[in-house]
């Protein structure tokens, strides 16, 4: 410190022999430094003032060996200290300083090379972490002082080094880029660069890094491409990849490729590409690097290239709005739907030239700084204004109007003087003991028992329940493939010789058998023989059905196709006529039966298939369906052993791309046949063997199309929703003709969402029908090599709202069937039909014990398509019918619940399921919140996009979750009167102390909430000091705890309280701001599985689905009792806000959606799954060189992970 004092006394002018004593004077410093880290330790100490005095006197001083000396202090500063002290650095000026001695001993005439050495090694440490030395060095003329050295020194390699890493700094300015560009620097770095050589490598890694910056600029990679360098770079790569056989220069390979990857950012620079045949050198070289793990970042980037460079494809689709229209009975004034309304008929929504046009061509480099922004993430979208936060309760209609709405609350005015209210106790909660013919299928909580008896077996039902095991136990015992007017065989063979099956025999399409004939809802007879007694087909009820079924076979095929059912047509889709051997039977089921059982509920749900059929016939599809999907019809039991998240496999998106790639590459191999096509009625179904047959003609269903794209790989279409020409991602469909032994690849081409769950453990649904036949109906997760990645279609910009270059995701995964010829049926998650819905109700309906439980359906309203939507009233009866009980009975607070207004969410109606069971169920707990509450439950708000295969919208083509700030009757009808309902209680002041919306989320796992809190909203904006002065009750929060203690799929920590401005007009906004309700939630379930808790690394299934509905309610008695004045107080644990807040890390995953964490953490092996990361962060290479060590991550490596990997 006395050397530094002495230093600052020179700089005053107080000591003689000034030069001579600095330049003593610093290299006692530069010794001191090097020698001892106290020293380096105490120049940049707290309150030191050492750098000050150091950079002082390089700016006052004239002597050279000074000026070294002090530049070499610095250097050796800084290189311990990292980026700590080169911050420091730039605080105290040192970049202003450097670049104003760059430039005046530039003026020397030879300039002094160890100076320029050195000041160019500081700068290109300092000047990372300076945000504006690309405008200092501009304005301060020092630009081209770097380039002109390069110039004017090439084969003095010690000194265009770090000349080359200062231009790589100063080109992350467009504008210093474009500059340097018009200087020659791209063309002096194509000096540099070359073939294959071990001489001077280090700083041929730092030229293709400062080019690969350089080419970044639009105007500088016209410039390559127009000189020819596009294929100048290929070949110098093919160079590399040939004679680096050790892979010892593996950075330099990946720096070519980086040059290559920022050239082709521009459209230019795409052609030129392909015009060198650099798909294929790429996808070659890619292929040969696959063997050396070290190599990935090499076949990483090779890929995002390729995928950039491959030509942008549309649907090969006639129009992508949908294939079924509905004509509005009124249309918006504006919006996406107007839009499509109001497009001319020659528009061709698919191939939009305009599209084509690359604004690279004409933009000129836009000459501004981005020094001055902002790094910190501001999310838009939370609402800061709050007078518009709080609360304002509004009827919004008049009060004469809403009074429309009595008529749904009877309970408030019912006396109960008819009714026999004598009895209090309970009457069991089971179906009556004579029904005849229903089917039952429980569809959730129970058992598999692996009983094995001589010649049947089946599902053993819980004891409590005998009549249920009876019905269950029959089903129809012999189905056939339906087809239109005509008879075909198929290739269902049976190989049975005890049966000697005619070939006649084996299936028929689009009708059904005469067995069949009797379930029609008309006749109740009891046709046992038609029915095994363990759900399964017994051998002397096979032996009589297929005589019956193959003794004339044409008998059971009407010569027009009349209709199996009096009224509307119904037909069962494909059903497979198997002849089950009860040997090989038995042993699937005890293996079955070995595997690991889960928890189940008490409650016993119950299918009814031949009321299905009812309830189908009166619903109401635009395509006017007439076939009934299997799984529907049948019914699902969830399987008996656990599905976890599949554990993803490594490279597998690479694979899939590769072989994408390989479709331009060798196109001669690719089939491209159109084998399933709504679009096109008179598209024939294959005849073939091999061939996969398709159809997704049934309730739910969505497949536009199918295209064959080799032997056994299919590209599938997800049709719009209808109104629209979008919301692609809900599936359901039935292929059929497969064989065994054979992996099967799907492609479902058109998805829009920027990443899914299928990217981290979720695995598509299976339904296959001879597992059902054989007593197992279930649906259950597979498929291998799954991935969710940015394919080569584009939409236009049209579909994409005027955004340009839009591209679609692709969900592939492989399948291997494990029946020949079965027919089986994929969905995106657990279907849950509208017909499914009218069919539960029902039966809850006919099993309550009306003494006990007051229920009571009503139609809230018709929906567009004429389906009623229905409205569910669940409480207790009153005790009695005394003037107390009533009274009791009246007051009960209301909640109020939603579900499935987004017909693709079908978890929520499994949730909903499990809700609406528990309510009517005979648990003591259920009675006590009858006794509680009285609940108004509208189970599905969108019945006819469930209807009809939509994923978001309703038949107007709108997402009704975004219609309640001003819902229109004649568009959303089911929004406008539930809103009315709920407007209604605020009128007669009997606010729901419960409002929940149920959902289900694609993105994240887990069970969760979002609320509504004008606090936590504040808290996440920049007005806290507004937020710590606002009063506001907590209880928001209760309900959430609640479930995070109760429910095991249910995660606190993903639930969020902040309103954004997008979600303004959903449900659970609307119904807290205008409505008045404070716990007003939106619940949502993952579509995937959990990552915390009792069922952490497992999908989640229906009975975990059921099990968080059945929770929901017994949180909402647990809420009861809290809030009760005569209970134990609240918990202070539960409502420690702030605390939480602090700890949680917020953040903002889109400009829509907010939420706790992040939805999934970045994939190492990521290789492109946002739409618009063509780009990656770039590391300074030249200044970690150390840094650059191997990786064992078992997950590849992303692009810029991949830069640490050693150059030996």
């Amino acid at each position: 410190m006395s050397l530094l004092s002495q230093l600052e006394k020179i700089n005053l002018g107080s000591v003689l022999g000034e030069a001579d004593n600095a330049r003593y004077v610093t290299s006692k410093i530069l010794h001191l430094v090097q020698s001892q880290e106290k020293t380096r330790k105490e120049m940049t100490s707290k309150g030191s003032t050492g750098i000050e005095v150091i950079l002082s006197t390089l700016e006052n001083t004239k002597d050279p060996q000074t000026m070294l000396n002090i530049l070499n202090i610095l250097i050796e500063v800084i290189s311990v200290g990292g980026g700590r002290k080169a911050n420091i650095l730039v605080a105290k000026g040192g970049t202003q300083i450097l670049l104003q001695l760059l430039l005046t001993a530039s003026k020397d005439s030879p300039p002094n090379e160890e100076l320029m050495v050195l000041l160019h090694t500081l700068l290109a440490k300092i000047g990372p972490k300076d945000k504006k030395i690309g405008m200092k060095a501009r304005i301060n003329g020092a630009l081209n002082i770097s380039l002109n050295l390069v110039k004017q020194n090439l084969q003095n390699h010690r000194l265009i080094l770090p000349c080359l890493q200062v231009l790589r700094v100063y080109s992350t300015s467009s504008v210093n880029a474009v500059s340097l560009g018009k200087n020659g620097v791209v063309e002096l770095m194509f000096k540099i660069i070359g073939p294959f050589s071990k001489k001077n490598t280090s700083l041929m890694k730092v030229a293709l890094d400062t080019l690969a910056a350089l080419l970044k600029s639009k105007t500088n990679a016209r410039r390559a491409v127009d000189r020819g360098y596009v294929q100048v770079l290929l070949t110098i790569y093919v160079d590399w990849h040939r004679h680096d056989s050790r892979h010892r220069y593996m950075l330099i390979r990946k720096g070519v490729l980086q040059c290559i990857k920022s050239v082709t950012n521009i459209k230019l620079g795409r052609k030129a590409f392909i015009d060198a045949n650099g798909m294929k050198i790429l996808y070659n070289t890619s292929q040969e690097c696959l063997a050396v793990r070290t190599l990935d970042p090499l076949v990483n980037t090779s890929s995002l290239i390729m995928r950039k460079c491959f030509p942008k494809n549309r649907l090969p689709l006639p129009t992508i709005k949908s294939a079924f229209h509905f004509q509005l009975p009124v249309i918006p004034a504006s919006g996406p739907v107007a839009q499509l309304y109001n497009l001319p008929p020659d528009v061709d929504d698919v191939v939009d030239e305009s599209d084509d046009n690359d604004d690279a061509e004409t933009e000129s480099e836009i000459e501004t700084e981005n020094d001055d922004k902002d790094q910190h993430f501001k999310n838009d979208d939370i609402e800061t204004d709050i007078n518009k936060l709080k609360p304002r309760q509004e009827l919004g209609r008049p009060l004469e109007e809403l009074k429309m709405y009595e008529r749904f609350f009877p309970e408030l005015s019912e006396n109960f003087q008819e009714c026999d209210l004598v009895s209090k106790e309970p009457k069991p909660f089971i179906p009556d003991a004579n029904l005849s013919g229903p089917i039952v299928v429980p569809t959730a909580g129970e058992e598999y028992s692996a009983e094995t008896k001589q010649s049947t077996k089946g599902v053993a039902l819980k004891e409590s329940n005998p009549v249920l095991t009876e019905e269950y136990n029959r089903r129809p015992a012999f189905l056939e493939l339906p087809k239109k007017d005509s008879v075909k065989d198929s290739s269902l063979h049976q190989q049975n010789d005890q049966r000697n099956l005619s070939p006649s025999c084996q299936c028929l399409n689009q009708e059904i058998v005469k067995g069949l004939d009797r379930m029609s809802l008309q006749s109740s007879a009891k046709n046992d023989q038609y029915y095994s007694t363990a759900c399964v087909i017994t051998k002397e009820s096979k032996t009589s059905l297929t005589t019956l079924a193959c003794s004339n076979p044409c008998e059971h095929v009407s010569p027009c196709g009349s209709s199996l059912f009096e009224g509307s047509s119904v037909h069962l889709g494909k059903f497979c006529c198997t002849g089950v051997d009860s040997e090989e039977e038995d042993s699937r089921s005890s293996s079955s039966g070995e595997q690991v059982m889960l928890e189940v509920s008490d409650v016993s749900p119950v299918h009814d298939c031949d009321l299905y059929i009812e309830m189908v016939k009166t619903t109401k599809s635009i395509p006017e369906y007439s076939e009934v999907a299997y799984p529907d019809y049948f019914g699902h039991i969830p399987p008996p052993f656990k599905e976890p998240i599949l554990e993803r496999l490594y490279g597998v998106q690479r694979t899939k791309i590769s072989q994408d790639i390989e479709r331009l590459i060798h196109q001669n191999d690719i089939i491209d046949r159109v084998v399933y096509d709504l679009d096109n009625l008179s598209c024939l179904v294959p005849e073939e063997a091999d061939v996969l047959k398709f159809n997704s003609k049934f309730e739910s269903g969505n497949l536009r199309k199918v295209i064959q794209i080799r032997k056994n790989e299919y590209d599938l279409i997800l049709n719009s929703d209808i109104n629209s020409n979008h919301y692609h991602q809900w599936f359901y469909f039935e292929v059929s003709g497969m064989k065994t032994g054979i992996g099967y690849r799907f492609n479902i081409i058109n998805c829009e969402k920027s990443n899914s769950q299928f990217n981290y453990g979720m695995q598509p649904l299976m339904y296959s029908v001879q597992e059902a036949l054989n007593s197992r109906p279930c649906w259950t997760r597979v498929g291998t090599d799954i991935c969710y990645y940015k394919n080569h279609f584009s939409r236009s910009s049209i579909a994409a709202g005027g955004q340009k270059g839009k591209s679609y995701y692709t969900i592939t995964f492989t399948v291997t069937f494990q029946h020949k010829d079965d027919v089986c049926y994929f969905a995106y998650h657990y279907p849950y039909t509208y017909s499914t819905l009218k069919m539960h109700l029902q039966k809850l309906e006919s099993m309550h014990n009306p003494q006990q439980i007051y229920f009571r359906q009503d139609v809230l309203c018709e929906t567009l398509a004429g389906n009623s939507c229905p409205l569910v009233t669940i409480t207790a009866m009153p005790e009695s019918n005394y003037y107390e009980h009533i009274c009791q009975f009246r007051n009960r607070p209301y909640v109020f619940l939603s579900a499935r207004v987004h017909p693709g969410e079908t978890n929520a109606s499994w949730v909903m399921k499990g809700t609406l069971e528990y309510l009517m169920s005979n648990n003591p707990s259920a009675q006590c919140l009858r006794e509680s509450y009285i609940f108004k439950i509208i189970p599905m708000l969108n019945p006819d996009g469930v209807i009809n295969g939509n994923h978001r919208c309703s038949l107007s083509g709108e997402d009704l979750n975004r219609q309640w700030q001003n819902p229109n009757p004649d568009l959303h009808p089911t929004i406008y009167h539930a809103k009315g309902l709920l407007q209604y209680l605020a009128a007669i002041k009997r606010l729901p102390l419960v409002y929940c919306d149920y959902h289900g989320h694609s993105r994240k796992k887990n069970v969760f909430m979002y609320g509504c809190s004008i606090k936590e909203t504040m808290w996440h904006t920049n007005v806290n000091a507004a937020a710590c002065d606002l009063m506001e009750d907590p209880c928001y929060r209760v309900l959430p705890k609640i479930l995070s203690q109760t429910a095991p799929a249910f995660c606190m920590g993903s639930c969020s309280f902040v309103v954004e401005k997008s979600k303004e007009s959903t449900a659970r906004v609307v119904v807290w701001r205008e409505i008045g309700v404070q716990r007003s939630y939106t619940m949502e379930s993952t579509l995937c599985g959990c990552d915390q808790g009792k069922y952490k690394g497992l999908q989640i299934g229906t009975r975990e689905l059921e099990e968080m509905g059945a929770k929901f309610c017994v949180g909402l008695l647990r809420l009861k009792r809290m809030s009760s004045p005569l209970e134990y107080s609240l918990p202070s644990s539960l409502l420690d806000i702030e605390n939480e807040l602090m700890e949680s890390s917020c953040k903002v995953t889109s400009p829509t959606t907010y939420v706790l964490d992040e939805d999934e953490p970045r994939f190492l092996e990521e290789v492109d799954y946002s739409a618009e990361s063509n780009d990656d962060q770039d590391i300074d290479l030249a200044d970690n060189v150390g840094d650059y060590e191997a990786t064992n991550q078992e997950d590849g490596l992303s692009d810029s992970d991949s830069t640490r990997i050693l150059l030996s």
